[in-house]
């Protein structure tokens, strides 16, 4: 029972530990009055009550008169109404659920009158779908880099100065700058032009959200590389040589015997790695 006890519990003064615990909880109102104050002082009204539409909200159906017309049959259909109306342009149904207008066959209408109003279905609002679309981009641009990053880290540790003096340009640019630079200068610098290019000659234009991908592409295959690198770099060099001396090409070794030993760390690695 004592080993349960650690040692700064069993060689602290009893009181000494209550009034530290007093003393965190004293802390922690300080910190929450603080915080209180600050928004009171700020003479903010805070609107809480409208965060939630931000996630899901319902949506309100309004249908609008197209013209100068009358009203001419209101029929019951199932639980909704069909409603008439005989306008210059023809006659025009629509079916709206009961208590969403208020209108009597006869009565005349004019370009912009309500014709019903109720409550649509469930929708996502602007933060769900803000999520839906990084969520989407990130794990798309997460496959991208982590190929270019094996790409890379292979190219890193070659002996050909075109393949290692390119990785190694390519890791120290991109770690060495701000991915929000990056992402401004891939959106606003070549996604406007590549987009002139490709409308130029006929193409459509590529959405705006793979230039983010590229962006984020290329920013976590510059951390993966180097993960990969010192992946291979642990490989002992006698099974290279031996795989070599085995009549296996550079890239078959690379592929058969040092890539699947190399990617076990990065397995472990990865998750503390894309939080960067």
């Amino acid at each position: 029972m004592e080993q349960n006890i650690s040692n700064i519990k069993r060689l602290s003064n009893p009181l000494a530990y209550i009034l530290s615990v007093c003393g965190f909880f004293v802390l922690l109102f300080m910190v929450i009055g603080s915080v209180y104050y600050a928004t009171v002082a700020v003479d903010y009204q805070w609107r809480w009550f409208k965060v939630p539409k931000y996630f899901m909200y319902q949506s309100t159906i309004t249908l609008y008169a197209e013209g100068f017309g009358e009203i001419d049959t209101i029929a019951a259909n199932k639980e909704k109404f069909d409603i008439t109306v005989t306008t210059d342009a023809g006659e025009q149904t629509y079916t709206v659920p009961k208590d969403s207008f208020d209108w009597n066959e006869g009565d005349m209408v004019s370009p912009g009158d309500i014709i019903a109003s109720y409550e649509g279905g469930w929708k996502p609002g602007i933060l769900a779908k803000g999520l839906w679309v990084t969520l989407k981009i990130s794990f798309i641009s997460t496959i991208f880099g982590i190929l270019l990053g094996i790409i890379g880290g292979v190219a890193r540790v070659s002996d050909t100065p075109v393949l290692k003096w390119s990785a190694i340009t390519y890791v120290e640019i991109i770690r060495g700058s701000p991915l929000l630079v990056q992402i401004m200068i891939f959106y606003f610098v070549l996604g406007t032009t590549m987009n002139k290019i490709l409308i130029m000659n006929g193409i459509p234009k590529l959405d705006p959200q793979w230039y983010g991908v590229m962006a984020l592409s290329l920013f976590t295959g510059a951390y993966v590389v180097e993960i990969v690198r010192a992946g291979i770099e642990a490989i002992h060099p006698g099974q290279v040589e031996a795989a070599r001396s085995s009549g296996m090409t550079y890239f078959q070794c690379m592929f058969h015997i040092i890539l699947p030993q190399a990617l076990k760390p990065f397995c472990r690695l990865w998750p503390a790695s894309s939080s960067i």
